[in-house]
């Protein structure tokens, strides 16, 4: 099991991000997807009185979906593999500002695969050491990794990666309008973000996403789970660069301006899927027959 936390500092307020990542995402996934085939949105509503850390944050947004991962996987596995195999189940709770998320593989894997995304947001720099109040075992396993938007250099490995944020899957490709260096919005006046700018910024906020990842499969174990660390790393930095970027596209509307959203988003994409009944995504599924090879 590898235990990582990101930390993502944002010129923006805690109310912003909430709508932007949310905006973000639906548009990546409608634009880059082209609709999303293959995902089944089976429940998106309001919880109550569910305090998902200790007897805090019980209120919130819950979705399932199933994502539907056959035409993803090689031709050659597929034959190896039974159809539960390709599925997997993700359970989200959004009780901003804590999120959770939970990825399975009920129907072949079980208990041998999970993925979990606790994010906390913070009014703060990056500086508060226990975000996610880890026990002393889980601070010794804990790797700390600090995503800077803005000066992190990036490959061409990372033009297109399986993007997970919070509660969504979606593609995302690194864009030259989405330079944060670069961009200025017009209604903020944030931006361009320079050299130390995020000791300097107002306002602030700063993302701590805590990924655990689980894959016990002989022989996979290690490199699937070192992979799947590496993609988070990628899509987090490449979805929080989108975000900001985009910053005047979205700054105006509310929470209840993403709620319709999200509601025709599902009836879309429960058409195309059922119409379809295949999918576009998950990267590290068509990587897995290289994760046992050596180098």
């Amino acid at each position: 099991m590898l235990l990582r936390e990101y930390r993502i500092v944002l010129p923006v307020t805690l109310e912003e991000y909430k709508v932007g990542q949310l905006w973000n995402v639906m548009e990546t996934s409608k634009n880059v997807t082209g609709g999303g085939q293959g995902v089944e949105i089976l429940q998106n509503e309001a919880f109550r009185n569910t305090p998902l850390v200790g007897d805090k944050f019980a209120n919130g947004q819950f979705t399932y979906k199933i994502y539907h991962l056959d035409s993803k996987v090689p031709w050659w596995l597929r034959q190896l593999l039974p159809s539960g195999a390709t599925k997997l189940h993700e359970q989200a709770w959004n009780a901003f500002p804590y999120c959770r998320t939970i990825i399975t593989n009920p129907d072949y894997m079980e208990e041998n695969f999970l993925i979990k995304v606790e994010t906390m947001h913070l009014v703060d720099r990056g500086t508060t050491e226990n975000a996610h109040n880890l026990s002393e075992e889980a601070l010794s396993i804990r790797k700390i990794i600090v995503i800077d938007i803005a000066n992190d250099p990036f490959t061409k490995k990372h033009l297109s990666v399986a993007a997970y944020n919070n509660c969504k899957i979606v593609f995302i490709k690194d864009k030259p309008e989405y330079d944060p260096r670069i961009y200025k919005s017009v209604k903020t006046g944030r931006g361009p973000l320079c050299d130390e700018w995020f000791n300097s910024c107002n306002p602030y906020i700063c993302c701590y996403k805590l990924v655990t990842v689980q894959f016990k499969w002989w022989g996979f174990q290690s490199r699937a789970e070192r992979f799947i660390q590496q993609q988070y790393n990628s899509l987090f930095r490449l979805f929080h660069r989108q975000l900001f970027c985009t910053l005047d596209k979205w700054c105006d509307m509310t929470i209840e301006d993403i709620r319709a959203m999200e509601l025709q988003a599902k009836t879309d994409l429960n058409e195309v899927s059922s119409k379809l009944g295949v999918l576009t995504f998950k990267r590290f599924y068509q990587k897995l027959p290289l994760l046992g090879k050596k180098s």
